[in-house]
């Protein structure tokens, strides 16, 4: 899973102005992974999006390499 962890660093980077803040820490279930997100207080704003709009179309990514995968993913931004 370590390539989707990728994947999603790799995107917030992209989004954030402070990409050395961005975090993620990945926890392992049976079938699951749950991938917690941290970004710096002022790019919270741009990882969420209008109405979530970001974090959506961010999660819907994420959830697309992971069914490769066999796995179901949960992005949680904290």
């Amino acid at each position: 899973m370590f390539i989707i962890k990728q994947l999603l660093e790799t995107i917030v980077k992209a989004l954030v102005d402070n990409p050395e803040m961005v975090k993620v820490n990945e926890i392992t279930g049976e079938a699951s992974i749950i991938l917690e997100l941290r970004v710096s207080p002022d790019d919270m704003g741009k990882v969420i999006g209008k109405q979530g709009r970001i974090a959506k179309a961010i999660r819907t990514v994420v959830k697309a390499a992971a069914i490769k995968e066999n796995k179901r993913v949960v992005v949680e931004i904290i």
